[in-house]
């Protein structure tokens, strides 16, 4: 009897094992967080395109939970710290916010640092592809990375038409290179969130904005400005979404595999075109207003801007060291 009680045991291992084998992988749920409204371009050109994918292409075995609004915390610049630290899987944030952290990616978002064919998303994925950014994102994974459409003024009360126009007003703007830009036009740049920009523009506490149409409509800046200039190299606004890299580790393969597909620069070129036509349709919607007036400067108007912004991209290129990185960006060594 003893003889047959091994075999036995044995077998039932191995059917144990089988099974285990045979078993699917556990259901896993993502949380994914960010700090505006759902009716933010970001819902409808990348969190709506990553969740309903990743659960097509995953059989539902990897779902996606949108928290939005500032649920998992309210601070826009603690987005990053959320998904590293986990209070999030996944978080979507300007690298503005917390431009220390991000000088060479937010070369994209420098002045004439965009050239004529190419995208934003193409050129920050060359060069992290590249190695040069990834450094970066230290704990995370970036499903998204790109650009904003072109920057504009956006004011209340003052018709930009050059630089002097500038002089003496108070900008919002998104980061340090923004910043730096005003400050070489004669304007006083003013940090802050986004969503404090209408109280800010509404109150005189700023005069205007540099920022991408977008905004207009998803911050409902039309209540408050009533003046838009067009044309100049303003820049652009990058923008990320990162995943905890520990939790996309402890992912199956196959879940793994329904992310990676629906991430990258295939989910970026969604965002960056979400982007410049919510853009496009907020002008529109702008210009049909009789209260507003929509300046789209001449390339003699232009011209000033022009070299003033050259003069910044290149100094702030070359302080940094980063010629390799944007060599990179454009598809160089």
């Amino acid at each position: 009897m003893l003889g047959l009680k091994k075999p036995a045991l044995v077998a039932g291992a191995a059917c144990a094992l089988v099974a285990a084998t045979a078993a699917p992988s556990l259901a896993e749920t993502l949380k994914l967080a960010h700090f505006v409204p759902p009716a933010h371009v970001v819902t409808s050109s990348v969190v709506e395109p990553l969740v309903e994918g990743v659960a097509a292409d995953s059989d539902g075995d990897l779902t996606i939970q949108v928290y939005p609004g500032g649920e998992l915390g309210a601070g826009p610049m603690e987005q990053y710290v959320r998904a590293l630290q986990g209070v999030a899987d996944i978080t979507w944030g300007l690298p503005g916010y917390t431009s220390s952290q991000f000088p060479k990616s937010m070369i994209v978002e420098m002045p004439n640092a965009i050239p004529d064919g190419m995208t934003g998303y193409d050129m920050l994925w060359n060069a992290y592809d590249a190695g040069k950014l990834s450094n970066e994102f230290p704990g995370t994974k970036p499903l998204a990375i790109w650009a904003s459409e072109p920057s504009v003024f956006i004011m209340k009360d003052h018709e930009i038409r050059s630089p002097d126009d500038l002089k003496g007003l108070k900008v919002r703007v998104s980061g340090t290179v923004p910043g730096k830009l005003m400050t070489a036009l004669g304007a006083t740049p003013v940090q802050m969130p986004a969503g404090e920009i209408y109280n800010a523009l509404q109150t005189g506490l700023i005069d205007g904005v540099v920022t991408g149409m977008s905004a207009v409509n998803d911050f409902k800046l039309d209540e408050v400005a009533n003046s838009y200039t067009v044309g100049a190299p303003l820049g652009h606004i990058m923008f990320y979404l990162v995943m905890n890299q520990n939790s996309y580790d402890s992912l199956s393969d196959a879940q793994k595999a329904a992310l990676d597909k629906n991430s990258g620069r295939g989910l970026s070129q969604k965002g960056e075109e979400g982007w410049n036509a919510r853009a496009e349709e907020t002008l529109e919607k702008v210009e049909a207003d009789p209260n507003n007036t929509v300046i789209y400067l001449t390339e003699e108007e232009i011209a000033p801007f022009d070299k003033v912004a050259t003069q910044t991209r290149d100094a702030l290129i070359e302080d940094m060291g980063a010629e390799d990185v944007y060599a990179a960006m454009k598809g160089g060594n």
